[in-house]
């Protein structure tokens, strides 16, 4: 048996029937992993559809929520707003197996003795705004440019005031969990949005940006003994280092973004 390889995708934006179908022409990977890192799809019954197809074709599946997963649509069979919509999806995710962030780290076998990955829900706090704006100044910046981002009607934080107010609590809570695992062996950080700004340049929008991480997790590729950092959300593949650390941005994006002649699996990143 050969030794297992690890892949990362995300973005999968199932909502779009092309995507849709390159999901289901897929190929088996038995012996492998998969991280998906975030934006899977908008609606429960494709996001139910997308685990227990994928569960099925791969050794080990690892999830973390996208912006788009955390929706609250018409669609939906019952309400589910901001945590509970979260909770529910972490419960789909563990009906077929799939890790999520509210799960021990996996250990995947390397040739220096296994790393591990943490999957992370982070959310953002418009702090990826320019220096000095608070959340309110960070929104009328990019809107005074015509732009928007379609969470502030249908991304509820309920419980949580606001939505940086739910990012603080997600990013003290997982930072504790992360000190304790990078103890133990190195890790692959997995998140759908950017943990750096300097990452996050999106050239056809340059004032999404406030949507798109928080400045608090600037130094964790160091600080948690990050030998890859795995991302999505921007749509735009590449790779990066910082101090020495690999960034792995992983989407595949809206139909116009990739070639379907090259199949999804051409758009598997290769991790480990």
């Amino acid at each position: 048996m050969s030794a297992p390889r690890l892949y990362a995708i995300s973005d999968l934006h199932l909502e779009r029937a092309p995507n849709r179908v390159a999901l289901e022409q897929l190929p088996a990977y038995p012996e492998d992993y998969l991280i998906l890192a975030g934006d899977v799809c908008t609606g429960l019954e494709l996001f139910v559809g997308a685990m227990e197809l994928l569960s099925s074709r791969w050794r080990q599946v690892i999830w973390v929520p996208g912006n788009h997963e955390l929706w609250t649509v018409s669609s939906e069979d019952r309400v589910l707003e901001g945590e509970g919509k979260y909770l529910e999806l972490v419960r789909i995710c563990r009906r077929f197996g799939v890790l999520t962030p509210e799960d021990e780290y996996a250990v995947f076998p390397s040739s220096d003795g296994g790393v591990r990955i943490a999957p992370l829900f982070l959310l953002y706090d418009y702090s990826f705004a320019p220096d000095g704006m608070d959340p309110e100044q960070a929104r009328a910046w990019a809107e005074s440019a015509d732009t928007i981002c379609t969470d502030e009607v249908m991304l509820s934080t309920d419980p949580y005031p606001t939505r940086e107010a739910w990012c603080a609590v997600r990013c003290s809570q997982t930072a504790e969990r992360l000190r304790a695992a990078a103890r133990e062996s190195s890790l692959i950080l997995v998140n759908h949005f950017p943990l750096r700004r300097d990452l996050a340049r999106l050239p056809l929008v340059p004032r999404f940006t406030p949507w798109c991480g928080t400045r608090r997790t600037e130094d964790w590729h160091t600080r948690f003994c990050a030998k890859v950092v795995v991302t999505g959300h921007l749509h735009i593949r590449h790779t990066a280092w910082r101090d020495g650390v690999r960034f792995e941005e992983v989407s595949l994006g809206y139909q116009r973004q990739w070639d379907r002649r090259r199949g999804l699996e051409s758009y598997l990143r290769f991790i480990l």
